[in-house]
């Protein structure tokens, strides 16, 4: 059975730290980019990051660029999502998703999705 499981979510003060982890199971996981997205209450889902299948290539949007680094460790089936700086403007739920090799910015591109972690980020 496929899973992908996001944990790490919560409560944090502007300008705090989270790590996201994204476990999997069920798949070849060595093989598969991770990408993550998040969706804000009335807002469309976006993209945030993505690294590719052996962590060689990552990519962020621009609004979390500089803040948040994606990283894999393919031995522990895992990537994360270290975000620092938070802002209240970063709250949503996020979720991982994954797809063979490499990362793209559209979630429908992506075969696995996890059910996502809250952040809430207050001012």
């Amino acid at each position: 059975q496929v899973q992908l499981v996001e944990s790490g979510g919560g409560l944090v003060q502007a300008g705090g730290s989270l790590r996201l982890s994204c476990t999997a199971s069920g798949f070849t996981f060595r093989a598969h980019a991770v990408g993550w997205f998040r969706q804000a209450p009335g807002k469309e889902r976006e993209f945030v990051s993505g690294i590719d299948w052996n962590g060689g290539n990552t990519n962020y949007a621009d609004s979390v660029k500089g803040r948040f680094t994606a990283s894999r460790d393919n031995d522990k089936n895992a990537v994360y999502l270290q975000m620092n700086g938070l802002k209240p403007e970063d709250t949503a739920v996020y979720y991982c998703v994954a797809r063979l090799w490499t990362t793209r910015i559209q979630f429908t591109d992506y075969t696995y999705w996890g059910q996502g972690t809250q952040v809430t980020v207050s001012s």
